[in-house]
């Protein structure tokens, strides 16, 4: 007699036999099916608990089903699902106000709405050309910006491979600083900033800067090993930029909303860039909500000349009346303040895993922000995983000890994600690092 399925084995088959998921070899995969969240926790559908270690995908700032956040989606489904863009909209008005009161500008800022971030990337740089009449656009290698047209062709790392020959040309790569393994050859971080804007300068002196409409940076390196640039190289960066009339964009769609203690990394580090893009915090990605913040002297320049960027769901109502609903709760609750408390706990927590654990060649992060890089040999700080290599090879195994100690986290190849809810307890943070610790001590067992 065949034994019936679980409900959630009968839907993790119908998810694979009918979904196709991300970044990922179908045959392969088997996860949870998630049924809900509450707090810092998502269920299974045989009622299983994980902590939520990585905010979903660094993105959901104020953990799952925060009750203020529900009960505005709920108003606003009952009171105006869709307008059309050509429309104002009272909440998108609001919304647009209350990220000018954020925004690192005096001047204030104005935004522009998307469904996401690759989306934001990809308007932004549009706008940065239709601003300079220029082309050129200059990205990092080690960064990712998104998976649609130009995005993904700003991205520097693999998973850009998959869409190429280059269906957004004009987009050169450059070496930004990574001071544990250094691409300029030294271990003195005042002298990586120095190599670094070095390169830059001679980069841009063979593509011409008078090409160059943009450089988009991560203020700190995301899905790509959460790596701190040392002082000094934005506000070199947004010297060169200055000095050559290049649009300088910020992509904070994982550092914006207080994951480094402010509501921007642009803050947090003193520099001023000209855009910057922005999704998933600014619902806690209750609801899909990316988009442009151009500093207001720039965005003057669309008083008279036509917008050339827009989308059916731009500025939709019921994704611009949660972005409202967040931002207040971020003020009401203080939340950028708890990121800044949480950022000391994850400090003193994963620097003492790093001395611990033979396999961690550097925890490295800024407020609630950081990632552990593995290495075989701390000496020689060989990778345990090859970057760009065959997939995540044994790192899975880590992945799997957590889960079975209720925690989840992701990483890219030999860098884990450890970026936690801003609402997260010291309880609860003192759960995830005893389960991180058992679960590398059993994962170095099979190493």
């Amino acid at each position: 007699m065949t034994q019936a399925l679980s409900k959630q084995d009968e839907l993790a088959a119908k998810h694979k036999k009918y979904v196709l998921s991300s970044w990922s070899a179908q045959g392969a995969l088997a996860a949870p099916v998630i049924a809900r969240g509450e707090g810092r926790h998502f269920f299974d559908l045989d009622g299983n608990k994980f902590f939520d270690l990585a905010s979903g995908l660094v993105s959901t700032n104020l953990g799952h089903s925060h009750p203020k956040l529900v009960r505005a989606i709920q108003d606003q489904a009952a009171t105006l699902c869709y307008s059309p863009t050509t429309y104002f909209n009272d909440k998108r008005a609001e919304l647009g106000e209350a990220l000018s009161k954020l925004s690192p500008w005096q001047e204030g800022s104005r935004a522009f709405f998307t469904t996401g971030g690759a989306e934001a990337n990809d308007d932004a740089i549009r706008m940065a050309r239709a601003l300079t009449g220029r082309f050129k656009v200059m990205a990092t290698y080690r960064s990712y910006h998104g998976s649609t047209g130009t995005s993904i062709q700003l991205t520097g790392e693999d998973r850009r491979w998959g869409s190429e020959p280059a269906t957004a040309p004009g987009i050169v790569h450059f070496f930004a600083p990574y001071p544990y393994r250094s691409p300029f050859y030294t271990s003195d971080p005042a002298e990586e900033t120095a190599r670094a804007l070095d390169h830059l300068e001679r980069t841009l002196v063979f593509e011409n800067p008078k090409k160059i409409a943009a450089i988009i940076l991560e203020p700190i390196v995301g899905s790509n090993g959460v790596i701190v640039y040392p002082e000094g190289y934005l506000a070199g960066v947004r010297r060169i930029t200055e000095q050559h009339g290049i649009v300088l964009i910020f992509d904070e769609v994982m550092t914006g909303f207080g994951r480094t203690g402010t509501a921007f990394a642009a803050e947090t580090f003193d520099v001023q860039p000209d855009f910057i893009t922005f999704a998933k915090g600014v619902t806690s990605a209750y609801i899909p909500l990316g988009g442009v913040l151009v500093r207001e002297s720039l965005a003057q320049h669309w008083d008279t000349n036509v917008l050339p960027v827009g989308h059916t769901y731009a500025g939709h109502p019921m994704c611009v009346a949660t972005g409202l609903a967040t931002v207040k709760i971020y003020h009401e609750e203080g939340i950028f303040d708890q990121a800044k408390v949480l950022g000391g706990w994850l400090e003193a927590g994963l620097k003492e895993l790093e001395r611990k654990h033979a396999s961690i060649g550097e925890a490295r992060g800024i407020g609630a922000f950081w990632a552990l890089e593995f290495v075989k040999d701390k000496i020689t700080r060989e990778p345990l995983v090859e970057w760009h290599g065959d997939g995540p090879g044994i790192m899975k195994n880590l992945y799997a000890e957590l889960k079975k100690r209720g925690v989840y986290t992701f990483g890219k190849f030999n860098c884990t994600m450890v970026t936690p809810p801003l609402t997260t307890t010291r309880d609860e943070l003192n759960f995830a690092l005893e389960a991180l610790d058992s679960s590398i001590t059993a994962f170095e067992a099979g190493l």
